[in-house]
C-alpha cells in the first residue's frame, strides 16, 4: 500500500551534491564531439566509482555502453548520459517495495547503528501510520543508551504514540517480550521496535540483535514481518559494508537510506541494490518528521542525473 505521498523536491534538494557532481563529471569526460575509447570508458568508470556507485555499478555500466557502441546505438559519448539514466532505472527497476503492513500487528524491528538516524526514523514512521488513521506502538529496545530511550520516549510524547520502556540496562529482550505482548494486548497495527546500535559490554551486538528476533517469533509466529536497516547516506563504503554485515547476521528485508538533504554519497543506493540485493524501503530527505518518503526509482534516477 501507499504510505506516503511523494517528496520529489526534497529529494532534488537532498540529491543536489551528487547530481553536481556528476553532472560536473560528466561533462568534463562526455564531451559530445568526443569520440568513444577505452581510455573514455577508463574514465566514465573512475567517475562512478568516486560518485559511491562501486566498481561493480562502473563495470556493468561501461559493458552496457560496449554492447551499445558495438551494436551501433551509442556513436557519441554525448549518447552516453542518457544510456546511463536507462542503466540506473532497470538497475534499481525491482528495489522499491512496499512496507509489509498487511499484519496486525505488523512488527518492524529497525536495525543499525548509532547515529544513523534510527531512533528518529522510527518516530517519523509511527507520525505517518498515525496520520493514516492507523495505531502504531513504538518499543524502546536500545536499553543501552538511556539517551536513546529518552529521545524515543520524547518522539513518542511529541507525536501522541506510546512507548514501550524499561530502566537503562535492562535486558532489550525485556522489553521486546513486553511489547509484542502489549501490542497483541492492544490490537495495535504496527509495533516498531527501536533496537541497539552498538553495545557497552563485550557481547556481539548481531548475536543480541538476532536473540530479539527470535523473541519476537517465538510470541508472534511470522513476525518480524520487517527487520529494516537504517544506514545514513554519508557513510558512503563504510555504510555499505554495514549493510553487508547485517544482511549476512539478521536477513534483512529492506533498507532505509536517510540523511539524503545535502550528501554527495546518493550513489551507494545504487550499490546496496545491485550487489546485496536488498530492497530499499524508505529514504530519508531530511529532519523534519515528514521527510521520510517510499523509495520511487525513477524519482530517484530523475533527482541523482537529471535528463538534459
Amino acid at each position: 500500500m501507499k504510505l506516503f505521498s511523494g517528496l520529489t523536491e526534497r529529494l532534488r534538494d537532498g540529491l543536489r551534491r551528487s547530481q553536481e557532481y556528476l553532472s560536473q563529471s560528466f561533462s568534463s569526460v562526455l564531451e559530445a564531439d568526443r569520440p568513444i575509447t577505452e581510455e573514455l570508458y577508463e574514465e566514465l568508470e573512475e567517475v562512478l566509482i568516486a560518485a559511491d556507485l562501486g566498481a561493480a555499478v562502473a563495470a556493468d555500466f561501461t559493458n552496457r555502453a560496449r554492447e551499445e557502441a558495438m551494436f551501433g546505438t551509442v556513436t557519441q559519448a554525448a549518447h552516453l548520459r542518457p544510456l546511463f539514466r536507462r542503466f540506473l532505472v532497470d538497475t534499481l527497476g525491482g528495489a522499491a517495495q512496499p512496507l509489509d503492513l498487511e499484519h496486525r500487528p505488523s512488527v518492524l524491528l529497525m536495525l543499525g547503528v548509532n547515529g544513523s538516524g534510527k531512533t528518529t526514523t522510527c518516530a517519523k514512521l509511527a507520525a505517518r501510520l498515525k496520520a493514516m488513521d492507523r495505531a502504531p506502538l513504538l518499543a524502546a529496545a536500545d536499553t543501552f543508551r538511556a539517551a536513546a530511550i529518552e529521545q524515543l520516549e520524547t518522539w513518542g510524547s511529541r507525536i501522541g504514540v506510546d512507548v514501550i520502556r524499561q530502566a537503562a540496562g535492562s535486558d532489550p529482550a525485556a522489553v521486546v517480550f513486553d511489547a509484542v505482548k502489549a501490542a497483541t494486548a492492544r490490537g495495535v497495527d504496527a509495533l516498531i521496535i527501536d533496537t541497539a546500535g552498538r553495545l557497552h559490554t563485550k557481547s556481539n551486538l548481531m548475536d543480541e540483535l538476532s536473540k530479539l528476533k527470535r523473541v519476537v517469533e517465538r510470541q508472534l509466529p511470522g513476525a518480524p514481518h520487517e527487520s529494516l536497516m537504517v544506514l545514513e547516506a554519508p557513510t558512503g563504503q563504510n555504510g555499505f559494508a554495514q549493510a553487508r554485515m547485517f544482511h549476512e547476521a539478521i536477513g534483512l528485508s529492506g533498507v532505509v537510506v536517510t540523511k539524503l538533504d545535502g550528501t554527495a554519497k546518493g550513489g551507494i543506493v545504487v550499490r546496496i541494490v545491485r550487489e546485496l540485493k536488498i530492497p530499499i524501503k524508505l529514504i530519508g530527505v531530511g529532519e523534519r518528521i515528514e521527510d521520510l518518503d517510499v523509495f520511487d526509482p525513477q524519482r530517484f534516477v530523475d533527482a541523482l542525473v537529471p535528463a538534459e
